[in-house]
């Protein structure tokens, strides 16, 4: 008798469970490193692709695609390259980079690939999203028009900013920008505050958590680290992070205040990886790259197509010798919002915190403060200026007064300004104390 050999519609369906034949698995193998670079053949992996390569104790070391040359792929590590060996196998992966999003991050410490730092055990129900840099229609971003209470009296008085502006923060080192950034995480009016510690050193991370936050302000942060003996890849993967995470709160409607420290940083870890792909440096050693990866970082910030949701971002940008003109600081200023710099002469006399009013300006003071404050605001900038003219020779006794009324009433008024700029860690100053202090300072000193 003979059966029919066809197989039927169901025969898979119906089949039983046969045991799966695995994929083969496509590897390269390593065949030099080279300082922080990685050279290695056999993969069919493009720009920006991921991998693992294999230690000589079974680990693997997780590394990303930055450049290749005919068929040689180049590769750089996200963690340190101890154990790698001639021969190494390189393993393709196949996904996406995925980041963790949503309310189960408050109060958690992150490293730059989105894993925690805390002892608080795994993220519970997080969402994960791609990693993927969306750029905004510049025509649909919601425009900056409400003011911004960072509980800073000098800043909320003469250097108005508004939500969704993004500032930096210029400062050489020892001068006050942490203690500064830790004022304003915890007296900024904000719905969550994400803080990036980006190449700093790591005895920081713990002492910005317990000393600037603090238990109540650890309740609404999110505390990303990567700090300076982290891999320059694993630097600038937490700086993307920061960004990624602030952004999807801001989609969610929320007021975000995004704290980075520092974008100097960034800029190094860009500088370094250029420099092992044999990219020329241009200025004061940075290839021009590294100046090209700023705007596309910095345009992440700022508030979206979101009606509700905003984010205003402050970054510290270290200038090396106090050089305002330093090529990272440089460039920087051009593509924000506004800047505040931290005077060293203020500081070394005690005068915290140290900004340098005549240094700093708001680019959107006028979009988010009224004609009054601006009034106002000038007139203390006209006093401080004219001070500044003559403050190094009064100790000398160079000064006479009584020959111009302005420059007299500015030496008169300049402790009255000082004390209005100074500021304890501890105090907190709201927008409306700041504009009632600066109407009668400005009243006081004679103003009409």
């Amino acid at each position: 008798m003979l059966h029919n050999l066809q197989p039927s519609e169901n025969a898979i369906t119906d089949a039983p469970d046969w045991p799966r034949v695995p994929v083969a698995q496509v590897y390269g193998r390593l065949t030099r490193v080279n300082g922080l670079l990685l050279e290695a053949v056999g993969c069919q992996l493009g720009m920006g692709d991921r991998c693992h390569i294999e230690c000589r104790d079974g680990r693997l070391i997780e590394a990303e695609v930055v450049g290749f040359n005919r068929e040689t792929l180049c590769l750089m590590p996200i963690e340190h390259t101890s154990g790698l060996m001639p021969g190494s196998r390189v393993m393709p992966l196949a996904e996406q980079v995925m980041i963790p999003v949503g309310s189960s991050l408050l109060g958690r410490v992150l490293d730059g690939l989105g894993q925690p730092l805390d002892a608080f055990g795994p993220l519970k129900n997080s969402q994960s999203v791609p990693l993927c840099n969306n750029t905004t229609n510049p025509l649909l971003r919601k425009p900056i028009r409400e003011p911004l209470d960072v509980g800073i009296r000098a800043i909320n008085a003469l250097l108005p900013i508004g939500r969704g502006q993004r500032l930096g923060l210029f400062a050489g080192s020892g001068v006050g920008k942490s203690v500064l950034l830790g004022m304003m995480t915890r007296f900024t009016e904000a719905d969550v505050v994400v803080v990036g510690l980006i190449g700093e050193r790591g005895r920081e991370v713990r002492e910005f958590i317990e000393e600037s936050l603090g238990d109540e302000g650890r309740k609404r942060a999110v505390v990303i680290a990567a700090p300076a003996d982290t891999t320059p890849l694993m630097r600038m993967r937490a700086m993307r992070l920061c960004h990624h995470v602030a952004a999807a709160f801001r989609d969610q409607g929320k007021q975000v205040l995004l704290l980075v420290d520092s974008l100097t940083r960034y800029a190094q870890a860009q500088r370094e990886i250029a420099l092992s792909l044999g990219e020329p440096p241009a200025t004061k050693g940075y290839p021009p790259s590294a100046f090209a990866q700023l705007p596309s970082l910095v345009e992440l910030a700022g508030n979206g197509q979101d009606p509700v949701g905003t984010l205003t971002a402050f970054y510290t940008v270290l200038t090396e010798g106090d050089d305002q003109q330093d090529p990272i600081a440089d460039a920087a200023r051009a593509i924000l919002d506004g800047h505040l710099v931290l005077s060293r002469k203020l500081a070394e006399q005690g005068h915290f915190p140290a900004i340098d009013i005549s240094a700093s300006v708001s680019r959107l003071a006028t979009q988010v403060a009224d004609q009054a404050q601006l009034a106002q605001g000038h007139h203390f900038r006209h006093l401080n200026s004219r001070y500044n003219e003559v403050k190094e020779l009064l100790p000398l006794g160079g000064y006479q007064a009584g020959h111009d009324p302005d420059m007299d009433l500015a030496v008169k008024s300049y402790p009255m300004m000082a004390q209005f700029l100074q500021q304890n860690t501890e105090q907190k100053f709201d927008l409306q104390q700041s504009l009632e202090q600066l109407s009668d300072l400005v009243e006081r000193t004679g103003k009409e």
